[in-house]
Order: C-alpha cells, then sequence, then structure tokens
C-alpha cells in the first residue's frame, strides 16, 4: 500500500530524531530524502537541527532540486546533489540518508575502508563499505565521488566527511546507516583486542549464497570485494592469534 505525503513525512521526522538521538548529527548536520511515485521528493530542510525537524518543514522538491512547496522559506540541502545522483543510478533506490555517525566517520577520516569480512550480519547486510575520495561539500565532487560504488554499496563511507545510506524507503536507509556504525564500533573494538578474525571465503561466499537466494535481501552487495588501505599494526607479531593476548595489560597482583 502506497504511503501518504503526510504519513513519509513523518517516517523523514521520526528517522531525523532517531539520527540525532544516537549522536550521529550534531547541530544542523545531516540529510534525508525521499522520492515520492510521481518523480517528486521530500527533503529534510537546511539549517535545522535533526532534533527539531517536523512534517511541516520538510520541503517537496522536484529532480533540479526546484521547490515545489516549502514552509517558512525552509529550503534544501546543498548536498541534495549526491542525493540525487544516488537515485540517477539506482532505480532501486527511494531514499537516502547522510550523517557523521562518530565511529564509522572516524573511518572515513582516517580512510580506512570498512571492509573486513569478520562478522555474518554485516557480511549479509553491506559486504564490504569503500571510502569514496575526498570531495568538498555542496558540489558536484561528491556525487562524483560516490558514483563509482554505487552500482555493489548501499553503504559508503565519505573521507574526512561521514557517510551516505540508501535503500528502497527511509526505514531501511536508517537500518543501513545503523548497520554500517555497528560495524564499525565491533571492528575497532576487534582491533584494540589484537584483530579481527575473518570468517574463511568458503563460508563468505555462502553467506552471500544465502544472501541473494535464501532471504533474498533488497540493495545491492559487493560479494567479496577488498579495498586498499587496512589496519597497520605496529609490528607482524603484534596482529597474530597466538600473540594477540599479549596486548591486553596484565593484571596486577594485590
Amino acid at each position: 500500500m502506497e504511503l501518504s505525503y503526510k504519513e513519509i513525512r513523518a517516517q523523514i521526522c521520526d528517522v531525523c530524531h532517531k539520527m540525532w538521538q544516537l549522536g550521529w548529527v550534531a547541530s544542523n548536520d545531516g540529510n534525508v530524502s525521499v522520492k515520492l511515485s510521481d518523480g517528486t521528493f521530500l527533503a529534510t530542510p537546511t539549517g535545522v537541527s535533526k532534533s527539531m525537524v517536523t512534517p511541516e518543514m520538510i520541503v517537496h522538491i522536484d529532480k533540479t532540486g526546484e521547490i515545489i512547496e516549502t514552509m517558512d522559506g525552509y529550503r534544501p540541502s546543498s548536498e541534495m546533489r549526491m542525493h540525487f545522483r544516488c537515485y540517477e543510478e539506482r532505480e532501486d533506490v527511494g531514499a537516502v540518508l547522510h550523517a557523521h555517525p562518530p565511529v564509522a566517520t572516524g573511518f572515513a577520516v582516517a580512510d580506512i575502508p570498512l571492509d573486513e569480512y569478520s562478522m555474518i550480519e554485516t557480511v549479509l547486510a553491506l559486504g564490504s563499505v569503500p571510502v569514496a575520495p575526498y570531495a568538498t561539500p555542496s558540489t558536484d565532487e561528491v556525487p562524483d565521488a560516490i558514483t563509482p560504488y554505487l552500482p555493489e554499496h548501499d553503504a559508503i563511507l565519505l573521507k574526512n566527511h561521514g557517510a551516505v545510506t540508501v535503500g528502497a524507503d527511509v526505514y531501511t536507509a536508517y537500518y543501513r546507516m545503523e548497520t554500517l556504525e555497528q560495524f564499525a564500533k565491533i571492528t575497532l573494538t576487534a582491533h584494540l583486542l589484537g584483530g579481527a578474525e575473518e570468517i574463511d571465503r568458503e563460508n563468505i561466499d555462502r553467506l552471500v549464497d544465502l544472501r541473494n537466494n535464501y532471504y533474498k535481501m533488497s540493495g545491492k552487495h559487493p560479494g567479496y570485494k577488498k579495498y586498499s588501505r587496512h589496519f597497520a599494526p605496529q609490528n607482524k607479531e603484534e596482529n597474530t592469534p597466538k600473540t594477540r593476548r599479549k596486548i591486553l595489560p596484565k593484571r596486577k597482583e594485590d
């Protein structure tokens, strides 16, 4: 059943409030958009904290970014260029979410892709997550930077910036951002403990097959794909299973 504009506006606000509550955005950061059945879009207004967004503030725009309907002079974010590129490149995309979740953005700032196949749920949901090259916000550099990754990825890190996720609807895009941040937290924790133990390739391929043919999950998936930069241990021995426990501090005797 097709949702009404009123219901979609309420969903966008719900997602915005969740983003703020989870600490994925500060001040006026982040933006959310949804593609409507007539080819127009609803988008969050610029200059408003996601904690304060209400349905009346959501801006109705066309595919060029021109305002169709707005209240009290609200206008969409200049980052809509990135959103439009997602819709242009992917017919299956019905919503786009951009935020700065702290741990995932830490990986983006460090220019480290999230491409370790070490947790079943993230292998199924996202596969690997690349880092798009640096791009100046509010310019065509941003959409150009993410375009090569859109055919295979539903989540992309933006170097020195944040992250973008896409989905068939606004909640799916939100869930993917939630999974991305969880993926980043678990990856960081594993490396603080000495490094992640990756799932072997045979079982990775089985999980991808389950995703596509049994669970029939929506969106795109890269399969098994690695990117260039990874965590660099201080010495080779430090990241081996036999010596991993040495990273943890010894407990002092009473």
